[in-house]
C-alpha cells in the first residue's frame, strides 16, 4: 500500500497537468454546437483510462456515450471478489457569463492551490481523482482487493436522460456491493464529508384562470375576482407562522432526525451571524424547533419557484389580469414519496380555491429522497478511508438537494451509494470562475486509494 500512497506523490505535478488537459474540452452537454467536443472528451476519457490499464471501451447512447473502464479482474481464488462501481461525468455546465470570468473558462489557470476552468470541480477533477488512485495501484504491481467499474456519462447536466436505458441493459456486468461517487462535496478542507442523505423533489405548476381576458380594472374591478390577489391569497395559507406546511398529511412519513444525526449535525462548522450575511438576508427563517442546517438538508419544504400574472412592461396598465400561475417545488425528505405529495396537494389546493375562479394543476419532475444507514459498515468504511488521507475526523452531512441519478442506481442495480466529495463550497460550481482545490484533488486521491482497502476489508 505504501507503493501507491508514494507513486501518487511522486506523480502529482503529472496529474495535475492531466486534469488541465481534461478541463481544455468545452463538453457543454446543454449547448448542440458542443456534440464535438463531448465526444472527443469522451474519446479522450477511453484513451487515458487505457494508458493507465484499465479496459476501457466508449458504449454509443441516444445522447452523449458512456465511458466504460474495468480494472483488469483477477482469476477467481475462492470467494467472490468484492466489486463496486465508480461513477462520473465528463459534461460541464455552459461558462457564460463570459465577462464574469477571470480567465477564459477553458483555458486552465493555476493560481496558488486552486485550478481554475469550467468543469475542473463539478466534475472531471473529482472523477480523475478516482483514476489516479487506480492508475497508482496499476503502475505499482500492487493487487486492488476488490473490482472496479468506471461508468463516466455525458449527460448529467442535462438530466442524465440515456443512463437508466444503459445500466439496465448493462446490469448484468455492473451489478455491485455499493456505488462511489464524488460529486458532491465538504464543508472546509478539515472537514471532510459523507453525504448519506439527499433531498427528494416534486414539482408542479398552478395557475389560477379568472376572466376569459384582460378587464379594464376601472369598469370592472370590483364585481370580479382578481386571480393574482386569489392566488396569493390560497399560496398564503399553505405556511403557519412556524415555518411549518399546512398540507394535512405532508409530515406524516416523516422520520424524525435521530440523536446521533443531530450530534452529527453539531459538529459541522456554521456561524448564523456569517450564514446571513452570506444569503444577503436581514434574518433568518425557518421551520421552528430546528436548525439551520437542519432545516436545508433534513426536513421537507415548500418553494414558490416564481410568480406570474398581468402586466409585467414599464409603467403602469390598469387590468384586472385574466390568469395568474406559481411555480412550485417541494423538497422531500426519505420515506416522502412524490406522487402522494403530490395528490394531497392537488387535494387540499382544491379545498382552498375560491369558487370564483377555476384551478388547473400540472405535476412536473419528481424524485424520492434518499438514504444510507450512516453506522452501517460501508459508511463506516467510507469514514475511515476519509480519516486516512485528510488527517481529521470526518463528517456527516445530508445534502438539501436531489441527485436523481442516485435512485435510478438504487433502483436497478440494488446496492447502495456513497457520496464522497471533494469540492468546497467556494468552488463555484454552475458559476463563474469555478475552481478545484489542488490539494484535495491530492487528498482525494488519497481517500480513494484507502477507500478499496476499507470496502474491501470491513464495508
Amino acid at each position: 500500500m505504501q507503493r501507491v500512497l508514494d507513486y501518487l506523490k511522486q506523480n502529482e505535478s503529472r496529474s495535475i497537468q492531466e486534469l488541465c488537459d481534461y478541463v481544455r474540452f468545452p463538453s457543454v452537454s446543454a449547448q448542440p454546437q458542443h456534440r464535438s467536443d463531448l465526444r472527443a472528451c469522451a474519446e479522450w476519457v477511453v484513451k487515458h483510462c487505457q494508458a493507465i490499464g484499465l479496459q476501457a471501451e466508449l458504449c454509443a447512447t441516444k445522447g452523449h456515450p458512456i465511458v466504460v473502464a474495468r480494472t483488469p479482474r483477477a482469476k477467481a481464488q475462492g470467494a467472490r471478489r468484492p466489486h463496486f462501481v465508480v461513477y462520473g461525468h465528463y459534461d460541464v455546465q455552459p461558462p457564460e457569463p463570459f465577462d464574469l470570468w477571470k480567465s477564459p473558462p477553458f483555458e486552465p489557470r493555476i493560481e496558488g492551490r486552486s485550478l481554475f476552468g469550467r468543469g475542473a470541480s463539478d466534475n472531471k477533477g473529482q472523477n480523475l481523482a478516482h483514476l489516479k488512485a487506480v492508475e497508482a495501484y496499476l503502475k505499482t504491481g500492487t493487487e486492488l482487493p476488490c473490482d472496479l467499474t468506471f461508468v463516466i456519462e455525458g449527460e448529467e447536466e442535462v438530466g442524465s436522460s440515456s443512463l437508466e436505458e444503459f445500466l439496465k441493459e448493462r446490469r448484468a456486468d455492473l451489478l455491485c456491493d455499493a456505488i462511489i461517487i464524488s460529486d458532491t462535496g465538504m464543508p472546509t478542507p478539515k472537514h471532510p464529508a459523507l453525504t448519506y442523505a439527499l433531498r427528494g423533489i416534486a414539482a408542479f405548476q398552478v395557475t389560477l384562470h379568472g376572466p376569459s381576458r384582460d378587464l379594464h380594472s376601472g369598469i370592472f374591478g370590483g364585481s370580479v375576482d382578481n386571480p393574482a390577489m386569489a392566488l396569493c391569497q390560497l399560496l398564503g395559507k399553505l405556511r403557519d407562522k412556524n415555518g411549518r406546511v399546512t398540507i394535512p398529511g405532508f409530515y406524516d412519513e416523516v422520520a424524525p432526525l435521530s440523536a446521533y444525526e443531530r450530534k452529527q449535525f453539531a459538529r459541522l462548522p456554521f456561524k448564523e451571524a456569517e450564514y446571513r450575511k452570506f444569503l444577503g438576508v436581514p434574518a433568518l427563517f425557518g421551520e421552528r424547533g430546528f436548525t439551520p442546517i437542519e432545516q436545508r438538508s433534513a426536513r421537507p419544504t415548500f418553494e414558490i419557484n416564481g410568480l406570474t400574472s398581468g402586466y409585467q412592461g414599464e409603467g403602469s396598465k390598469t387590468i384586472v389580469p385574466a390568469w395568474a400561475r406559481a411555480k412550485i417545488t417541494v423538497r422531500l425528505v426519505p420515506n416522502q414519496k412524490p406522487a402522494r405529495i403530490i395528490r394531497l396537494l392537488r387535494q387540499h389546493l382544491k379545498k382552498l380555491c375560491p369558487p370564483s375562479v377555476r384551478i388547473e394543476i400540472k405535476s412536473g419532475h419528481g424524485a424520492e429522497a434518499y438514504l444510507v444507514s450512516p453506522t452501517g459498515p460501508q459508511a463506516q468504511a467510507a469514514l475511515r478511508a476519509l480519516k486516512l488521507a485528510f488527517g481529521c475526523e470526518p463528517v456527516l452531512l445530508r445534502e438539501g438537494g436531489s441527485i436523481p441519478i442516485v435512485n435510478d442506481f438504487k433502483k436497478i442495480l440494488r446496492a447502495d451509494a456513497l457520496l464522497v466529495g471533494l469540492a468546497l463550497p467556494d468552488d463555484n460550481a454552475h458559476s463563474p470562475n469555478e475552481k478545484f482545490d489542488l490539494d484535495c484533488f491530492a487528498k482525494g486521491q488519497l481517500m480513494s486509494a484507502h477507500l478499496w482497502q476499507e470496502l474491501s476489508r470491513g464495508g
